[in-house]
């Protein structure tokens, strides 16, 4: 019993061999990650099985739209996840409760705001991509519903960051894995029983994501012995509330920019048809579960090295920087294997139609390598924000998106016209996502190495500031 209480409390990072409290925070973490990519899969398979590959290519048109006007939350969450872990590690009890306290207000301000200007601006965007208009009524119901709906989705981010602060990592991921357990079951009712098509699968995500939200709050308000959740704490503090948009908005901004990109790129991607528009789907699920573990040793760097900043090792973030790199490379390259050899019965689940098979298989296959790479910016920049600077992977991020990635996709399909593609080929955007990713894990590199990220810190910042 003791055990399994000290599985979902919080846990200490900065003590024992920095690879094994890293693996051991980001298996969890994984775990979770993929169950949350499997909203998105079940939607994709659900669609694309019982109503067809037109209603598969709305839920893929919608996604950028969706990703673009929830940025907020990424901002408060990272921002969040940082100042907890840093406060955590410094045992700073007061401006942590203050810290957790601020978060919760700031996002139901930010999800008013999501509720309100959503469903206001979601035609015009999708008109403004070019979104073919058999779909574009799917689209704008999806959406609309997930706006109006969107507390649970934010909440849940924003608490499961405060609690992966805190070094538990397995708590969000228990009440995830439920959470997606009931997103299947509705999926299936609202589309298959009651024949909601496209809105009813947005409908059974935010239930399911607002059961996940109750959950993470009932767990930390039972963990009162590390902070005090009470009146005082949820009041905003403006020194407090700063800090944590400074940290999280380059986080926002750099997922603003990746949304806007990706709606640039989308817009292109219209331009060569349906068929196009749901492979890419296709391949942008797989792709959502094979750069998962990504993220997943990015997050847990961040909260490795925002811990043991707290703690003021700094001799122990270095040895964990290069054993938890290492494991996610590792991990990213069997990754990679296994695309490029088994990818087509990964295809098969979306859908029937072989041409679909084939086309999406022959994109993952460019993508294939960019793992690898992929693997070596989310667990660097980790450590960078973990240390409080957020500011240069956002300029990396900038970089790589908007100077190399969108001009390239549309440079490549321009000189690749010809009759059979008049718009261009599709895989120009595929390799442009590969080039991205490629020279963002260099430029990541030699910004790591300069170590200006060694002169950051959540404790240097405020104590400045007090002064």
């Amino acid at each position: 019993m003791a055990k399994a209480r000290e599985l979902f409390a919080a846990k200490d990072l900065t003590q024992g061999p920095p690879w094994k409290r890293i693996l051991e925070f980001s298996i969890p973490m994984l775990i979770g990650n993929i169950a949350q990519q499997l909203y998105n899969t079940a939607d994709s398979i659900i669609v694309g099985r019982y109503i067809g590959d037109n209603a598969l290519a709305a839920v893929g048109s919608a996604a950028p739209v969706l990703h673009l006007l929830l940025v907020l939350f990424v901002g408060i969450s990272v921002g969040a996840g940082i100042m907890v872990a840093q406060y955590f590690g410094a045992r700073d009890r007061e401006n942590l409760s203050k810290t957790i306290g601020n978060c919760l207000t700031l996002t139901a301000i930010t999800s008013v705001i999501i509720m309100v200007v959503g469903p206001l601006v979601t035609r015009p965007l999708l008109e403004l991509l070019n979104t073919p208009a058999s779909i574009i009524d799917w689209c704008v119901g999806y959406l609309n519903i997930f706006f109006l709906g969107g507390a649970g989705f934010s909440y849940f981010n924003i608490l499961s960051g405060i609690l992966r602060g805190l070094g538990d990592s397995v708590s969000a991921l228990v009440f995830l894995l439920l959470s997606t357990a009931l997103n299947v079951v509705l999926d299936i009712i609202f589309v298959a029983s009651f024949g909601l098509g496209v809105p009813g699968v947005a409908l059974a995500t935010v239930l399911a994501q607002a059961l996940s939200a109750v959950l993470c709050l009932g767990k930390l308000a039972r963990m009162r012995e590390h902070f005090d959740l009470n009146r005082a704490a949820l009041k905003l503090d403006r020194e407090l509330s700063l800090a944590v948009i400074k940290l999280g908005l380059p986080s926002g901004l750099t997922q603003a920019i990746f949304s806007m990109a990706m709606i640039m790129v989308q817009s292109l991607m219209n331009t060569f048809g349906e068929m196009v528009i749901a492979a890419n789907v296709i391949v942008m699920r797989v792709d959502g579960f094979a750069m998962m573990p990504n993220f997943s040793f990015g997050s847990a760097m961040t909260t490795f090295t925002g811990q043991n900043v707290g703690a003021g090792k700094l001799d122990r973030v270095d040895r964990g920087t290069k054993e938890g790199t290492l494991i996610a490379v590792g991990v990213s390259a069997a990754i990679t294997v296994v695309l490029l050899f088994f990818g087509h019965y990964l295809m098969r689940i979306f859908t029937t139609t072989p041409e679909l098979v084939a086309l999406s298989q022959r994109m993952l296959r460019i993508l294939a390598f960019g793992y690898i790479a992929m693997a070596v910016t989310q667990s660097l920049s980790g450590v960078m924000r973990g240390a409080g600077d957020t500011i240069t992977p956002m300029w990396i991020s900038i970089i790589t998106t908007v100077i190399i990635r969108v001009p390239l996709a549309y440079t490549l399909a321009y000189f690749t016209r010809s009759p059979q593609y008049p718009t261009g080929r599709p895989e120009s955007t595929f390799v442009s996502l590969l080039v991205a990713w490629t020279l963002g894990a260099l430029i990541t590199y030699g910004f790591f190495k300069r170590g200006a990220w060694r002169a950051k810190g959540l404790k240097k910042s405020m104590n400045k500031e007090a002064a």
